[in-house]
């Protein structure tokens, strides 16, 4: 049992990370600390002052643990990891997993080569190479890289060289001029790295040249009435301009920056970033964080920052953000950052003239996203996470928010099959869907199927957390409730598996009217009405049709194979491989009964007798 007064007396005054978890062993809430002692030891003080959402994660705290580490960098690092792991409840949450084009410039190379890569870390430790972005439009990037590649006749293979000089033909590119060739020695490598230098320029911004000779030879085609041709040259130079117009905002100091500022509103939260390189607005875009539990702007850029940088793979010299922070916070995470990269990264909030301006247009940006996205942020709120309270507040529960629900399908006790649907805070969550296959129950009974597959479901999650596995996802992740199809029998058989496992669940079940339609809520032996035009009663439905659906169609496809399995197996001489080749050489089996024994005869693997013995099986009625 652990007794949360004797474990804070035994709090190390050292940095490090804490995690609190609650009834289920879920991680709720991720924090570090400069001090464990003093800061794990607030949350149970009767004289804190938390905002209702912390009083509400501390009262659903049943032990916590924590992680010593040598430094409080160490510990944000730390923090930052566990928080993607685990993604806590109450923790402020980036939603936006999103990942970037960045133009790798191969410079290391004797005949360099430009193409597209994604964030990666490698980008982090890569010094033979060079790289540019991140481009928040990857057409934009795909664009310039095929027009540097064009315009300069840049390589696109892979081969080695100068080692593979001459070993194979010309490709392509090079007969329609597209490529110097130097895989067959057709350019020297002083000549090709300096055209490869212009394409870098171009890349970095000098684009005014390129625009007019693109022109040039859009009109030159269109003079031909090579109009298709034409059209792909007009695109080029439309989103080549488009490039340009988002770099027009210039910082006179050529520094690399991101522009950070964010609107709040409620639990959620909008940040706009500006992605500045070597001077230039490249490309910007906006984050969305969840579980905001602050009005300080300054609180949630600090999330934003630990979130997003411990995950991209570029970090600029400078981060500009639009209201000032705690020093201690800012300091921190300047090393932090600055350790990343290698080099210092200062956090500065600008007083005046330009950069000033450039951080109120981020914030602008931001208001205006949210306002965008306010009523439809609203919306999917209030048929999800908003759903799932009125569902907590009609059976009286705390907390839910890992629903499952199990469904039988059979035909007349034939091929009976059941599936388990998960849904997270009122969204499906697919990867943990799962079907099952009933093997011991004969004939149609859907109270000893739904047994089995529970019992399977459980004993399967109890092996799985003794061997450690994420209890975040697949069997090992535990539900909140569990929502049975039908009413007293289904919940009783439910309970009955869970007292035999010693799992502590809650278990509802749908009571139905005389049209087969929800009427309300069995729970604790009580029948609940429930508002049938309330966007709880709707997240029941759709949690119904999923797990129906889901069941009938693993039962349909199940039944269709054995089916097919089961007519060819009856034939004398027809094995596994033969029924493949039946199956494959007539493309199924509509066709395979109308064959004669000729046709037959050309299967693969077939012989006369076998051939004639299928004829026979499908025209039995003829004989």
């Amino acid at each position: 049992m652990f007794d949360i007064q004797e474990e804070l007396k035994k709090l190390p005054a050292k940095p490090g990370v804490y995690l609190m978890h609650d009834k289920y062993d879920t991680v709720i809430y991720v924090g570090k600390a400069k001090v464990l002692k003093n800061r794990v030891r607030q949350y149970f003080q009767p004289s804190r002052h938390v905002s209702p959402k912390i009083e509400q994660m501390i009262s659903r705290i049943v032990r916590f643990e924590y992680i010593i580490t040598d430094s409080e960098v160490e510990a944000l690092v730390l923090e930052s990891n566990l928080i993607k792991e685990y993604t806590p409840k109450y923790n402020t949450m980036l939603r936006d997993d999103k990942s970037y084009p960045f133009i790798k410039a191969t410079v290391g190379e004797k005949y360099p080569r430009l193409f597209l890569v994604r964030s990666t870390k490698l980008l982090k430790k890569d010094k033979n190479n060079k790289y540019f972005g991140p481009y928040t439009s990857v057409n934009v990037a795909t664009d310039l890289v095929l027009s540097a590649q064009k315009l300069y006749k840049l390589r696109t293979c892979s081969k080695k060289l100068p080692r593979d000089i001459g070993l194979d033909r010309a490709c392509l590119n090079y007969h329609i001029n597209m490529c110097s060739a130097p895989c067959q020695g057709f350019i020297s490598e002083e000549d090709y790295k300096h055209s490869f230098q212009e394409a870098l320029a171009f890349i970095e911004g000098d684009r005014d040249y390129v625009v007019d000779k693109l022109t040039e030879k859009m009109q030159e085609l269109s003079e031909k009435m090579e109009f298709e041709e034409a059209a792909t040259y007009r695109d080029l130079i439309e989103n080549i301009k488009h490039a340009m117009v988002n770099q027009k905002l210039s910082d006179f100091s050529g520094t690399d920056r991101d522009v950070i500022a964010c609107a709040v509103n409620s639990d959620q939260a909008v940040v706009q970033v500006f992605f500045v390189r070597e001077g230039k607005l490249i490309g910007r875009d906006s984050f969305h964080m969840d579980g905001v539990d602050t009005t300080d702007r300054g609180e949630v850029i600090i999330s934003f920052i630990k979130q997003f940088y411990s995950g991209t793979p570029v970090i600029p010299k400078e981060l500009m953000i639009e209201t000032a922070v705690d020093d201690d916070d800012r300091e921190l995470l300047e090393e932090w950052l600055s350790k990343v990269k290698g080099s210092t990264v200062n956090i500065l909030v600008p007083k005046k003239g330009q950069k000033e301006k450039l951080v109120e247009l981020a914030h602008k940006n931001a208001v205006l996203v949210m306002d965008r996205d306010l009523e439809k942020l609203k919306r999917v709120t209030e048929r999800t996470t908003g759903a799932m309270k009125e569902i907590e507040d009609v059976l009286g529960l705390k907390y839910i928010s890992r629903v499952e629900s199990y469904d039988i399908s059979h035909t007349s006790g034939y091929s009976t099959v059941g599936s388990m649907v998960v849904f997270v805070d009122g969204k499906p969550k697919k990867n943990d869907y799962r079907k099952f296959k009933i093997m011991s129950v004969q004939g149609n009974d859907d109270y000893a199927s739904m047994k089995e597959i529970l019992t399977r479901r459980f004993t399967h999650g109890l092996n799985d957390r003794e061997k450690g596995e994420n209890i975040k996802s697949g069997f090992a992740a535990f539900p909140d409730l569990i929502m049975m199809d039908g009413g007293k029998g289904q919940v009783n058989i439910a309970l009955e598996v869970l007292q035999e496992l010693n799992i502590d669940i809650p278990v509802c079940g749908l009571v139905k009217d005389d049209k087969h339609r929800t009427r309300g809520i069995y729970f604790n032996n009580i029948e609940m009405p429930i508002d049938t035009h309330s966007e709880g009663f709707w997240l029941i439905t759709r949690i119904q049709d999923e797990v129906h659906r889901f069941a009938i169609e693993y039962h349909r496809s199940l039944r269709s194979k054995v089916s097919v399995h089961s007519s060819l197996d009856d034939i004398e001489g027809v094995g596994p491989k033969r029924r493949r080749a039946l199956l494959k050489y007539f493309e199924g089996i509509e066709k395979l009964k109308k064959a004669d024994i000729e046709e037959l005869k050309q299967v693969p693997h077939m012989d006369t007798k076998t051939a004639e013995n299928v004829y026979r099986f499908f025209h039995k009625s003829e004989d």
